[in-house]
């Protein structure tokens, strides 16, 4: 599917809620497990995914639209979390997530982008030239990609109480990414 940013509004417009549904009111059992030492918690997904809306995906776009490819993104910090989520609760977090989503969904529509708008192109530090659709394609993908996860770190928090069971869901198996 080409990008269409009529049908990714929708989904990115979505995740704050369907995370607050997912997430809002859980005990920390649920919301501070992991899969083991280097994974994430829901906890610190929310928060990457905040950092995200600050550092990233607007920002990146813009670079895009003033510079194009004379300037190179700045690297992303997908660890910043972990230091910026530090004493906050998750109700703070989902708010914050929902606030800047919001906003920056806001200032996305404000540039009234063009088919030709989605073909300009920016520079990624590791990935080299890249096109504004693809940046916004990524958005939405990215989305998608840490609600799996978050999903998927929560079911494996019954990997050994389901016992047989275990063997019906692909994203308990040893290994498996989910």
């Amino acid at each position: 599917m080409r990008f269409d940013l009529a049908l990714a509004l929708p989904v990115l417009e979505r995740t704050p809620a369907a995370l607050r549904a997912l997430l809002g009111g859980l005990p920390p059992e649920w919301t501070d497990a992991t899969d083991g030492d280097d994974s994430w918690s829901p906890f610190d997904v929310v928060g990457h995914l905040i950092h995200g809306e600050r550092t990233d995906w607007l920002p990146r776009t813009e670079i895009i639209l003033r510079e194009g490819e004379s300037r190179t993104f700045p690297t992303f910090d997908r660890f910043a979390m972990f230091r910026e989520s530090q004493g906050r609760t998750l109700a703070e977090l989902l708010d914050t997530f929902a606030e800047l989503r919001k906003a920056n969904l806001e200032r996305l529509r404000g540039l009234r982008l063009t088919p030709a708008d989605l073909d300009r192109r920016g520079r990624h530090p590791e990935l080299g030239p890249v096109t504004l659709g693809q940046h916004l394609a990524t958005w939405v993908t990215h989305d998608l990609s840490h609600i799996r996860q978050i999903v998927r770190v929560m079911g494996r928090q019954y990997v050994e109480a389901i016992g047989p069971w275990t063997a019906y869901f692909p994203m308990l198996q040893p290994g498996s990414p989910g």
